[in-house]
């Protein structure tokens, strides 16, 4: 029987495995995905939010706890578990040594990403050198990995792991660690969880998916039916708008949109309809994509000028480009007369100071609703450039309940031997809203205490196992000696 199993093959699992390796446990991951897909969300990822207390070596300055928290606190409107939220924050401060032993390197941000030198450590080669890394290291190490291998089911036994099954296959372990997933590639279950709108439409329908096709929620689906504790709203979620064009899956963080803060975004009827310059864009891009489903045919467009080019990353795909508002409108399907009104009102209402797009300046709008708080500025230089949004999920808030020894709870009791790491458990920090980077950070710290944790139940099991035998063997000796007497 293998110690520990972990299921799941992103880097909440991979931290998990190679925690539990490296405290001596035997360990087997069962990953969903043919090997060219692994990794789950995190090979669409590029950086983690770190705590530091002084300059590092991609870091600049300093990002203390405290203002991590306010941060955090800031974008979830206060749904999260402090005692956790800030167990990850410390996390982030010690993990990158650890995480570098197993071959992942560190690289400054580009240009478009300066906003997050402080904040953010950027993986060389994105999330997908960070998963192969870790599979190296795994596999030298010792793990033993299976590809296509979903786990639909789970045995349990008064809230203790027993076994998993995929399949007909039945996998045995002393411990086991929960790493598979949201539900975010669900599209049933996400129509569910978002209904039905005002005008009659189904949002869900029109979401695409950044991530992972192979988070489908089966495994938190099963053990939130059989009894675990779960945590979180089914409708929250990492929801980034992104590429219209984008592909229904995987497009990952290449399809994103970042000029929204340079400029305005309008729906369809060519209205705005919240303050893109609300605070700096990493605070704020994962709100936008909730703001996009919200409107009609769930559907945006992100409007900028030639002053905006060079200032943030480029997106793949070049935009709709005119030299007039009025010709830029047709090309987007947009109303005309009511396009060229709105950004006039627009343009009317900027009140230039001094701009600067790596600071929250004092270029903001008078009497107009909603406001642009900073970076406004007219758009009025062509040519002008536009791109179609749609709301593009990342992964889900749903997830188990946990402490912070990452143990699966049934009823309010922590299970001995059942642990969860990743988007499966990250609704207890994240009830709402994201702020760059911090996905990764609550996957490196609950893999890592989920792995430990497996490690230290699966080898009490064995000791308990090992005396419990002996306990046998000697009642049985003592038998023979008896019987021989």
């Amino acid at each position: 029987m293998v110690d520990v199993l972990v299921i799941g093959g992103g880097n909440a699992a991979l931290c998990a495995a190679l925690m539990a390796r490296e405290a001596g446990a035997s360990v087997l991951l069962l990953e969903s995905a043919p090997r060219e897909w692994r990794g789950g969300n995190s090979q669409h990822t590029r950086n983690l939010r770190c705590m530091h207390d002084a300059p590092q070596d991609v870091l600049v300055e300093a990002y203390p706890e405290d203002e991590y928290w306010r941060d955090l606190l800031k974008v979830t409107g206060g749904i999260t578990n402090e005692h956790l939220a800030r167990l990850v924050i410390r996390a982030s401060a010690t993990c990158r040594p650890w995480m570098r032993k197993h071959g992942v390197r560190f690289q400054p941000p580009l240009s478009g990403a300066l906003h997050v030198a402080r904040t953010n450590a950027f993986f060389m080669g994105g999330g997908k050198a960070l998963v192969n890394a870790y599979y190296r290291s795994a596999e030298a190490l010792g793990v033993r990995v299976l590809y296509d291998t979903p786990v639909d089911a789970i045995e349990l036994d008064d809230g203790r792991f027993v076994a998993a099954r995929s399949g007909s296959r039945r996998f045995e372990a002393r411990a086991c660690v929960l790493a598979a997933g949201g539900f975010e590639s669900n599209r049933e279950w996400l129509r569910q969880a978002w209904g039905q709108n005002e005008r009659g439409e189904w949002p869900a329908d029109n979401f695409l998916i950044r991530g992972t096709r192979f988070n489908k929620g089966v495994l938190l689906k099963y053990m939130i039916d059989a009894g675990a504790d779960s945590i979180g709203d089914p409708s929250q979620s990492h929801c980034v708008a992104i590429d219209a064009r984008a592909p229904l899956y995987d497009g990952g963080i290449c399809t994103r949109i970042d000029c929204v803060s340079l400029g305005v975004v309008v729906n369809r009827e060519a209205e705005r309809f919240y303050d893109e310059g609300e605070d700096f864009w990493p605070k704020r891009y994962a709100i936008w994509g909730r703001l996009v489903a919200q409107q009609p045919g769930q559907t945006g467009y992100s409007i900028i000028d030639t002053k905006a080019i060079g200032r943030f990353m480029p997106p793949v795909f070049p935009g709709e480009k005119c030299d007039t508002l009025a010709g830029l409108a047709r090309q987007l399907g947009l109303p005309e007369a009511a396009f060229v009104r709105t950004i006039t009102a627009y343009n009317d209402a900027c009140r230039v100071g001094t701009f600067d797009h790596t600071a929250l300046d004092d270029c903001h709008t008078e009497r107009l609703v909603p406001p642009k708080t900073h970076w406004a500025r007219p758009i009025d230089t062509p040519p002008f450039y536009g791109y179609a949004l749609k709301p593009g999920i990342t992964f889900t808030y749903l997830g188990l309940k946990v402490n912070d020894r990452a143990q699966v709870h049934f009823g309010g009791q922590p299970s001995e031997n059942l642990f969860v790491a990743g988007e499966m458990m990250a609704g207890n920090v994240l009830g709402k809203g994201y702020t760059a980077g911090v996905g990764m950070s609550i996957g490196t710290a609950f893999g890592r205490i989920a792995g430990t944790e497996a490690a230290r139940a699966a080898q009490a099991a064995a000791q308990a196992g090992y005396a419990g035998q002996a306990a046998r063997s000697a009642h049985e000796s003592s038998g023979a000696l008896s019987a021989e007497n």
